[in-house]
């Protein structure tokens, strides 16, 4: 019962589910224009984002858990400029634990390398993660709590996460909700599911620019905004979303000294920098993602309950 509980503990989105786990997604995705602000150019940015995670249980008690992110945007960060591209690969290295059939946590490292990928040096290397302590109020409501840290090229990023878990007795309507790093609520109508979501992160990547020295590096906050259509297939095994929503990323390129003291959610303290780029505005983008989802068997979720 209690390896059961645990393999349902882990979600790539630092959320849980019910009655499954995503193991893959993988997502393609670009916005239409975005302008440079005070300027008569601009851009648009393709993304790429593929995600694994594998939960390995370890005992009645621990499962470890493992995986791999990786996510790719090109986009020209001056105008009239060549485009960019920032890689970003996450190692996934943490620690499911049940205490009881109340409480449960999930502590994960996130180290990662992000730059333009034309050189690596050891400024690229970054340490992150995140810690969760959940409480499950119902069998299919459950509070969480958290937090979320990374080094960064602009200094340390931290925020609070408080969020919860919903499933109608009808297991149509589902709410996922980790604020404010993101946020997802959908109605399944049969072999197709329509949602509304957020995503909300601060990241930073190292610019090289063909050079065996970074001078400079990119500060990207991300808030998107979309609604989905969702299709269901190989009875829910496979996911097949096509997504239609708003960013608000914007990409900013400062020198390597400066830094700010830290980030807390959306606020920057101590933070003088000189951006060395126009602001990029806004724009609408069309992504589409596929995830292979893991169900527990039914008999299984019976046995998690008792």
């Amino acid at each position: 019962m209690k390896k059961l509980l645990l393999f349902l503990l882990v979600f790539p989105s630092l959320g849980i589910s019910q009655n499954y786990v995503d193991i893959v997604k993988v997502g393609y995705g670009q916005t239409f224009n975005n302008d440079f602000v005070d300027t008569e150019s601009s851009t648009f940015v393709k993304s790429l984002e593929a995600d694994l995670t594998i939960p390995l249980v370890l005992n009645e008690n621990n499962a470890f858990i493992t995986g791999l992110a990786f996510s790719r945007n090109n986009l020209q960060l001056v105008p009239e400029s060549d485009f960019s591209s920032l890689y970003s690969t996450t190692l996934k290295l943490g620690l499911a634990t049940t205490f009881n059939d109340r409480w449960s946590s999930t502590i994960v490292l996130l180290p990662k390398v992000a730059s333009d990928y034309t050189s690596f040096t050891s400024e690229d290397f970054y340490l992150g993660g995140f810690g969760l302590l959940k409480y499950h109020k119902k069998e299919n409501f459950i509070y969480r709590f958290g937090l979320y840290a990374s080094s960064e090229a602009f200094g340390l990023f931290t925020t609070p996460i408080v969020g919860w878990y919903y499933l109608s007795p009808s297991s149509k309507f589902e709410m996922d909700m980790s604020l404010p790093i993101s946020a997802d609520l959908n109605y399944q109508l049969g072999a197709t599911t329509v949602g509304i979501d957020y995503y909300g992160i601060g990241r930073s990547f190292r610019l090289y620019d063909d050079a065996e020295q970074s001078d400079t590096y990119v500060d990207l906050s991300s808030l998107e905004f979309a609604s989905y259509l969702q299709f269901n297939v190989l009875q829910s095994q496979l996911l097949l979303r096509a997504k239609f929503g708003y960013s608000s990323n914007n990409y900013e390129v400062y020198a390597t000294d400066e830094t700010i003291d830290i980030g807390v959610s959306a606020f920057s303290f101590g933070d003088d920098r000189t951006q060395l780029n126009p602001d990029l505005s806004g724009g609408f983008f069309l992504k589409f993602e596929a995830v292979y989802r893991f169900h527990i068997p039914s008999e299984e979720k019976t046995e998690t309950t008792e």
